[in-house]
C-alpha cells in the first residue's frame, strides 16, 4: 500500500462542495470553491483575496454556484475613501467611545458575541451561539490575531474581526452590544477598519461579497468609491451620495 502524498508547499488544490440552500437568497442553491490540502500563509491568502476568495475560520472559499452569480467581491481603496454625510454623522456620534487595535482575542469577546447572535440573529443559521462556533468561524491557526475594539469607558461594546495583510485589510465579521443599536456600531466598525488601513498604509479594505438582492448584504456599496471584481478584473464604482 502506497503512502499518501503530502501536499506540495507551493501547490494550490481546489475542491467543490456539494450544493446546499443559499443563506442569502431564497430559492437558490449555494456551492463553494474551497482550498483543500493547501499550505496557506498570509501572502497566498492575500493573492486569493484578489481573486475573490474569503476566509472563514481556517477555510478559504469562494462562491461557485450552479445557477447564480449574485455574489460580487467588493473592496474599498482606503486612500480614496470619501465618507458620506451620514457616515460623518456616525463617526461624530461615536466620538465619545474609544477604540483600539488589538492583536489578541480577549475573554470578554465571546459573551459579547453570544449576546449579539442570540438577540440580533435568532432567525439565522448561527443561532444559537456557542464557543465552538465562535472559534471555528472567527479564529485562524495560520494568521496572527487582529481585532478592532470599541469601548464605552471600560465596557466592551463592539469588536471587528479583521485580517491584517501586507497590502490590505480584510473585514471578517463584527459584533456589538445590541443595547447600543442606535449608534450604528456595525457601520462605525467599517469606518474604523478603513481608518486603520489608512493609518497602516494598506491599499485596500476587503468587505466580502456584495449581493444586490439581499438587504442584509447590500449595504457595502455605501462606502465609496468601491471596486467590484468582474470578468474584466477589479472595476472602480463611484456613485457618491450626499445622504
Amino acid at each position: 500500500m502506497s503512502e499518501e502524498t503530502p501536499p506540495k508547499e507551493n501547490a494550490i488544490y481546489l475542491g467543490l462542495t456539494q450544493t446546499f440552500p443559499c443563506s442569502y437568497l431564497e430559492n437558490q442553491k449555494e456551492q463553494l470553491l474551497t482550498l483543500t490540502d493547501t499550505v496557506v500563509e498570509s501572502a497566498l491568502y492575500e493573492r486569493m483575496l484578489g481573486l475573490g476568495f474569503r476566509r472563514s475560520g481556517n477555510a478559504i472559499y469562494k462562491p461557485h454556484c450552479p445557477n447564480c452569480s449574485a455574489c460580487q467581491s467588493i473592496r474599498i481603496p482606503a486612500a480614496d475613501f470619501k465618507p458620506s454625510r451620514r457616515q460623518k454623522r456616525t463617526s461624530k456620534q461615536n466620538q465619545k467611545f474609544s477604540w483600539h487595535h488589538s492583536t489578541e482575542v480577549k475573554t470578554n469577546y465571546y459573551p459579547l458575541y453570544e449576546k449579539y447572535i442570540n438577540e440580533r440573529h435568532r432567525d439565522g443559521s448561527m443561532y444559537p451561539a456557542s464557543t465552538e462556533q465562535f472559534e471555528q468561524f472567527l479564529l485562524c491557526d495560520w494568521l496572527p490575531d487582529n481585532y478592532i475594539e470599541i469601548y464605552d469607558n471600560q465596557k466592551l461594546i463592539g469588536v471587528a474581526v479583521i485580517d491584517l495583510l501586507d497590502k490590505s485589510v480584510s473585514a471578517i465579521y463584527s459584533f456589538f452590544d445590541p443595547d447600543y443599536h442606535k449608534h450604528s456600531l456595525g457601520s462605525y466598525m467599517i469606518l474604523l477598519t478603513i481608518e486603520l488601513a489608512k493609518q497602516l498604509n494598506r491599499d485596500y479594505v476587503y468587505l466580502g461579497y456584495q449581493i444586490n438582492d439581499c438587504r442584509k448584504m447590500n449595504y457595502k456599496t455605501k462606502y465609496q468609491p468601491y471596486q467590484l471584481l468582474t470578468d474584466a478584473g477589479w472595476l472602480i464604482q463611484e456613485e457618491l451620495s450626499s445622504s
